[in-house]
């Protein structure tokens, strides 16, 4: 991340289309993703499947190890904060407008570490507002395929 932060208005269409790019941008700090988080994820939902919780018998499978629930990755996407060098400010709200084109791409085994970058795919005057459609790809650390990838809307509303 930059020493700089630009801070973009969340009205501001034309800024913001000139930072929609092909390219993603920087990676987001690690998280880890331990097996203690996996199986606290899969009482939580009541997906137990042993691909996620049975360490004995996935060692055995394909995987070589358990691993996490593509929903779980999903989630975590919160955290995984994108590296851009700006801000949209100015709004009073910002709304998870929901997800397009979810993929789980590749598995996420047990005790690995996953970061993430983002880039923008859209932008437009939308609902009152300013929906931003941001490319995310989270991967295993070091990993080339990405783990899980979608389409994410926001929506900024002053």
């Amino acid at each position: 991340m930059t020493d700089k932060m630009d801070e973009i208005r969340y009205d501001d269409i034309a800024a913001l289309t000139a930072r929609k790019s092909e390219e993603f941008g920087p990676w987001s700090a690690p998280l880890d993703v331990p097996q203690e988080m996996i199986t606290a994820f899969a009482e939580m939902t009541g997906d137990r499947q042993w691909i996620h919780v049975d360490p004995e018998r996935a060692a055995q499978s394909a995987f070589g190890s358990t691993i996490a629930h593509g929903f779980l990755i999903l989630g975590l996407s919160t955290i995984i904060k994108n590296n851009a060098d700006y801000a949209i400010v100015g709004h009073g709200n910002a709304l998870n407008y929901g997800l397009e084109r979810v993929r789980f791409v590749a598995p996420v085994p047990a005790g690995a570490a996953i970061y993430g970058h983002t880039r923008i795919v859209n932008v437009a005057e939308e609902k009152g507002g300013t929906m931003l459609t941001v490319g995310v790809a989270i991967h295993v650390v070091g990993a080339e395929k990405p783990s899980v990838c979608f389409d994410w809307k926001l929506l900024y509303r002053g």
